[in-house]
Order: C-alpha cells, then structure tokens, then sequence
C-alpha cells in the first residue's frame, strides 16, 4: 500500500459525483463508540478511507465487533473492552480521543503516542490538562500515553488555551459520562464538533453548545443505542469546486455542504468560481481562476486544511496570490513539489507567494501528507504530460473512493 503511486493526465470533467462522510466527523464517532455499550450504526459512511480502516482495526483490538456493508457501519460488543491498545502499526491521531473515552468508560486508558499528519507543533498537552481537570492522572510510559482514575471522572470546568477542535472533542467525550456539571469555555466550534454532539444526544447524552463561548455537559450513566448518518466532507466538496473550476469542467455535487462553506464560497465567488444550488447539490460550470489572498482562521472561516487547495487553485491564476496560515504556520513544504512542476513560489515569514502559470509541466512529486497530496493531484490534472504522485496513500487517508470517484468523472488518473 505504501509504495504506491498516483499517475495522472490532463483531463476535462464532467458528470456527476456525491459527497462521502466526513473524515474529520467519522474518526470523532467511531471514538465515541468507545463510551457506548450499545449499538451504534452509522450511514454515509466512507468505509474506503485508510484512516477510517485503520480505526476500525483499532476498536476490533480492542474488542468491538465492527462490520462494514457499504456505506453503514455496524458497532457491538458483547463484554467489558480491552483499553490498552498495544498498536504497531501506523498511528492516527484519534488515539488520544480513544485515551479520553477509554478512562470516561472504564477508568483506564493507554494508547500510543499520536500520530498522522506532520504540521510543526502538535502538541498534546492540551489533551492532558483537559483529562487531568476531570480527575483523571494522565502520565507517559515510553511511545505510550496512559490516563487513569479511580472513581468515575469529575464534572468540571475547563478553560481551553487555544481553540482546539481534538481537544474540544476530548473534553466532550470524557465529559458526558462524568459525574456532574462539566463547562467548556473557549471551544472550537466547527460542524464536525456540532455533528458530534448530535449524535451523542441522539444516544442520551446532555450537551448543549453556546456558539463560540462554552459547551455545558450534564453527565449521564449510559448511552443508549444510536443511528446517526455522518455529515458531509466539506473539503471534499471544496476539492471539487476548485477542481471543476481549474479543468473548466462542468460537474454536480450531490450532498453538498453549502452551510459549512459560506466564507470559503464567498472567496471563491469573488476568484472566478461559478458555482449555482439546487436544493442540496451544487453545480460548477465553467469558470476562471482569479489571484487570491486569504488568511486562514477558525470555522467559519478558512481553515488550514483548506489552504492547500487554494493553492492549487492560485497555481492556475494569471498574478501573484498569497496564504498567510495562523493555524500552522509554516505548513507550506508541499511548494516545493510545485516547483518541479514549474510553479513558482516563495514563503516569507508566514506568507507564502504564489506565482500563477498557463504552463504547469507534468513531474515526479511526493504527498508530503493529505492536502498537499491532494493538491498535487489537482495540479496533475491541469498540467502538460504526465504527472506521478509517490505516497499517495496520503491522499487515500482523507478521500473516499478518489480513484473511483475521479474515473467517473472522465480524469486520466491510475495507480500502479
């Protein structure tokens, strides 16, 4: 899996592709069902990503039964989980919210050391003081992360330092079933932190969010059975608005989450896009690519997974676009790769410069993680010759079906 490539050719769109569920929901959910000891069924469910396998095999370690039909997922389980995931293989960052549902549940939690995508600093200390206000001692050992208490975890109050979507979601999960009242102050509140609410109050939990300002969590004792269909990946559908309108390709967008990317739009709109509704689908018709300047920042607005695609999306304007990405600063390695494709770029600070070109030429680049891994697949298919994409598993993590999804549409992509 890891020594395969992407080989891709200049290619016009057009047809008709549906947006799968959320990476950035699904992962949250399939943690959740850590706290449960019922049922939980999920729909819209992008069962071909490689982070959501990776998952999977992860709770059947740990001793859920989970099976796959489609696009549902079946979760059960039939005895007291094991919660020390002894894990060799590739790692995903979602282990520190298994760490949180883990000591929440059963007291007891060890997980290794997160991993996935490289972005500078991410640090986990943030993860730590949440589980450490709601009782639990929370220690390293070795490329492990272990949280334990004794009784069953205490409401609280906690004062995030910075708005972090995992550890939002950590204070969520270990929260529910704490005992008592647990508040959350300087939340990030972002749609897959709605859409995992939701799901968890479908199952009897007490959470209700006050915009930007705090969370309030009212603990319970159980969870009940739940069905839940996952929210739509908004950087999907993202990808193939800009994507469309880089091919000057017509496409619909079946399921599209117009909600979730109304400042993203706005800017597009006002870069060339045309893009049109129609109840839950979305239409790119034939557009330009304009220069661009946006900085990136909490949901609503830009945020830095999106950055990527904008810069492939500037790589086609005719002038100089520019990214300024306060979430990581930094996270624009990937113009490198563009270069050997014959785009010009420059970083200074933390802006980064890019030089737009009606001559983008085919090359050998490498997916340093998803987004970058996705945007060179963009580039490739705008690009004179042949371009081919080594470690595109990357992209494979975070896109449902790319291969299968794109052929359907007409691209000239394989992968051998």
């Amino acid at each position: 899996m890891y020594d395969r490539k992407f080989v891709v050719n200049k290619s016009t769109l057009q047809g008709t592709v549906k947006v799968s569920g959320a990476k950035n929901s699904v992962l949250r959910l399939l943690a959740a069902s850590i706290l449960f000891d019922e049922t939980v069924e999920l729909s819209n469910y992008p069962s071909s990503l490689l982070d959501v396998q990776i998952h999977e095999d992860m709770l059947r370690y740990l001793g859920k039964t989970v099976v796959v039909d489609d696009e549902t997922v079946t979760i059960t389980q039939n005895e007291k989980l094991n919660t020390n995931l002894e894990w060799s293989e590739r790692s995903i960052r979602n282990t520190l919210l298994i760490l949180g549902a883990s000591v929440a549940k059963y007291g007891f939690g060890r997980v290794p050391l997160p991993g996935g995508c490289k972005l500078g600093e991410r640090k986990y200390d943030i993860h730590v003081n949440v589980l450490e206000s709601l009782g639990a001692k929370v220690y390293e050992d070795g490329d492990f992360l272990i949280a334990e208490s004794d009784e069953r975890l205490q409401g609280a109050d906690i004062q995030l330092r910075m708005r972090s979507t995992g550890a939002t979601e950590n204070a969520i999960l270990a929260g529910c079933l704490s005992k008592g009242r647990t508040r959350i102050y300087n939340p990030h509140i972002r749609p897959e932190i709605i859409d995992l609410i939701d799901f968890l109050n479908k199952a009897g939990a007490d959470i209700t969010a006050y915009g930007q300002e705090r969370i309030e969590i009212n603990g319970v004792d159980t969870l009940s059975s739940v069905r839940h269909s996952v929210m739509p990946d908004n950087m999907e559908a993202l990808t193939w608005v800009i994507l469309g309108t880089m091919t000057k390709s017509e496409i619909k967008i079946e399921n599209f989450p117009f909600k979730d990317l109304e400042v993203p739009l706005i800017h597009l709109r006002e870069s060339g896009v045309n893009l049109y509704r129609c109840g839950d689908n979305a239409i790119v018709a034939k557009g330009e690519c304009y220069p661009i300047e946006i900085s990136t920042g909490p949901y609503p607005g830009i945020n830095s997974d999106m950055q990527p695609l904008f810069a492939a999306f500037a790589a086609m304007c005719k002038g100089k676009s520019h990214i300024i990405d306060l979430r990581f600063p930094g996270r624009y390695a990937y113009g490198e790769q563009m270069k050997k494709m014959n785009i010009e770029s420059s970083v200074k600070g933390d802006l980064f410069e890019i030089s737009g070109t009606q001559r983008l030429q085919g090359a050998e680049v490498q997916a340093l993680d998803l987004r970058a891994g996705i945007c060179l697949l963009m580039l490739g298919l705008v690009a004179e010759g042949q371009t081919t994409i080594c470690d595109s598993w990357q992209i494979k993590r975070g896109y449902n079906n790319i291969l299968g999804k794109l052929s359907s549409l007409g691209a000239n992509v394989s992968e051998i």
